[in-house]
């Protein structure tokens, strides 16, 4: 991945200069170490892809890493609603309990 001579990682044009899959971006955008960082990743995901199949055809390789990182966001975004949905019953069990001993007491 290539780096940027500038302090705020943009060119004088206000682009991001990435590689990726040996293939060079100009990219645009509000944070350019989180462009990076996302360059960074689908670059790693292809390469991974292209390790494991026998395609070489970079399109190939670009849509089965798309395909391998909306998985893991989808596993991703369920385990965090899973894990809020349990931890809001939890809260509701421990507020039942406490109103329920206010109301025992009378306070």
């Amino acid at each position: 991945m290539a780096e940027e001579p500038a302090a705020a990682g943009r060119n004088a044009t206000g682009y991001v200069t990435v590689e990726i899959y040996d293939q060079t971006y100009h990219l645009f955008g509000q944070d350019a170490a989180h462009i990076r960082e996302l360059a960074e990743c689908v670059d790693a995901k292809m390469r991974a892809v292209a390790a494991q199949g026998r395609t070489v055809d970079s399109l190939r390789v670009a849509v089965l890493a798309a395909l391998n990182l909306a998985d893991e966001l989808s596993q991703a975004s369920g385990a965090d609603a899973r894990l809020g949905h349990a931890r809001a019953m939890s809260l509701r069990g421990l507020l039942d309990e406490v109103l329920e001993e206010e109301r025992k007491t009378g306070s």
